[in-house]
Order: C-alpha cells, then sequence, then structure tokens
C-alpha cells in the first residue's frame, strides 16, 4: 500500500498516516515561503519541510491551501 501524493513535473506533497499524527511532506519545501508558519517539522535538512498534523489540532485551512498551491503557482506564472 502506497501513500497518497500529489505531483506535476515531479513530487509536490505525500501525505503519510501514521498512528498518532498524518504527515504531509513537501518535496521542495525548504524553498517555499511559509508566512502562516504551518511546517513545524523538516527543519534539519535543505529541501523537505513538513507539517505534522494531530487529532484535534484545528487547520488553517486558507493558509494550508495557499502552501499547497505555490508549488503549481511556480510551474504557470501569472
Amino acid at each position: 500500500m502506497g501513500s497518497p501524493c500529489w505531483s506535476h513535473d515531479g513530487l509536490i506533497v505525500v501525505s503519510n498516516p501514521h498512528k498518532d499524527k498524518v504527515k504531509l511532506t513537501f518535496s521542495q519545501g525548504a524553498s517555499l515561503p511559509d508566512p502562516d508558519k504551518l511546517f513545524n517539522n523538516g527543519f534539519e535538512g535543505n529541501r523537505y519541510r513538513a507539517i505534522d498534523l494531530y487529532e484535534g489540532d484545528s487547520i488553517n485551512e486558507r493558509a494550508l491551501n495557499n502552501l499547497c498551491m505555490l508549488p503549481w503557482l511556480s510551474i504557470w506564472p501569472g
């Protein structure tokens, strides 16, 4: 069984279910602006960034949607 992922000309984000959380890992997350401070994991590397979501966490849907759209916007500027 694989993990859900979203890609276009390369991997954008992968979702991994864990026992206590769901991890959204952005393959080029280190290069994405994160003004809403959604990334809370993966800071030790220079490529990936992740968002760990735990049961009961509130989700800033607007910010998450904006973050997910950034890689697409860089593919199709303007």
